[in-house]
């Protein structure tokens, strides 16, 4: 059998190569069934449906106007300004980056909101008192008891808001140890350091609350903040010191703090009056509080041992350093 198959392929490769090209199929073994009809292939295609009408912001007519207006309306689409998107120009940058602009976004208005509601309830509580719920007709008020005081000043300090300012902006004035400007003048309402004179003569720095200013005698009348109600000083521009309204931040403007060994004048703990200090160490981190050493006479060096006062309450010190 293996010689038959061997003579067979021997015959298939004799024959002529004409033999082995391809014929036609015989009708019955066609490759369309005979069931099966075929639709006729017409002669040409017919063209698609034409394209539905583009309009452009040029093509529209504006409110007045007739479709056959020759005159162009404004563009309807136009590409956001950066004023309009702040954070375009930030589109090609990482994502890293776009989502730190962001963030920073979220915090500033979230602060922002925070001081408007702090002015919002600072405006009415001088607007009652103004109001005449404090006046000199009703018997004075009870001496507040000073542990809530202590507590009132320390959440005060803790609550003054964090200066967070744009690249390349500067920390504005009263931002931690930046002085106010020469024009400026204190709101009702306003925490100072006041220099008043005490009972026995001498005159000493106190923490005390705005009432009003006159700009024709350029003169405060404040409260002693820890009499409130009782006693009212008239005193002039120059013995007023405004306290900060912003934290500066050590990591980002750490010009805008005192210095070590610098003059200041700082709040004693635990009291409602200012003594001359050196700065022992700035704050390193925002939620830090400056170490101050107090003048002293009572340590052998003249100043006594490191204490921390928060940076809402200490302001520069324009006396004269002790030798």
């Amino acid at each position: 059998m293996s010689g038959c198959r061997r003579r067979t392929r021997g015959a298939l490769r004799s024959q002529p190569r004409s033999d082995l090209s391809p014929r036609p199929p015989s009708a019955s073994h066609s490759l369309i069934p005979e069931s099966r009809t075929l639709w006729p292939v017409p002669a040409s295609l017919p063209s698609p449906p034409p394209p539905p009408p583009v309009f452009t912001p040029q093509s529209l007519p504006t409110t007045g106007q007739s479709c056959g207006a020759s005159t162009p309306p404004p563009r309807l689409m136009q590409r956001p300004s950066a004023k309009l998107c702040p954070l375009r120009p930030l589109l090609g940058h990482c994502p890293a980056v776009f989502l730190h602009h962001i963030q920073n976004i979220i915090l500033r208005k979230a602060l922002d909101k925070i001081a408007e509601i702090k002015s919002l309830l600072e405006e009415r509580r001088i607007a009652a008192k103004i109001a005449g719920l404090y006046n000199d007709s009703e018997p004075p008020r009870k001496t507040m008891r000073r542990g809530v005081l202590m507590t009132l000043l320390q959440q005060s300090a803790m609550t003054l808001p964090l200066w967070i300012g744009k690249p390349g902006d500067k920390p504005p004035p009263l931002c931690g140890a930046i002085p106010a400007s020469g024009d400026y003048v204190a709101k009702p309402g306003d925490k100072v350091a006041a220099r008043v004179k005490a009972v026995d003569g001498d005159e000493q720095w106190i923490l005390a609350e705005v009432v009003s200013y006159s700009h024709a005698t350029n003169k405060y009348e404040v409260d002693d903040i820890d009499e409130e109600g009782k006693e009212r000083h008239t005193l002039s521009r120059r013995r007023i010191i405004p306290l900060p309204q912003w934290k500066a931040n050590p990591e980002t403007d750490p010009e805008a703090l005192f210095q070590k060994e610098q003059l200041v004048l700082a709040l004693y703990p635990q009291t409602t009056c200012f003594y001359r200090a050196l700065i022992h160490t700035p704050p390193q981190r925002p939620q830090d509080d400056y170490s101050v050493l107090f003048e002293d006479t009572s340590y052998a060096d003249g100043y006594s041992p490191p204490l921390n006062v928060a940076q809402r309450y200490v302001v520069a010190c324009k006396e004269p350093k002790k030798k």
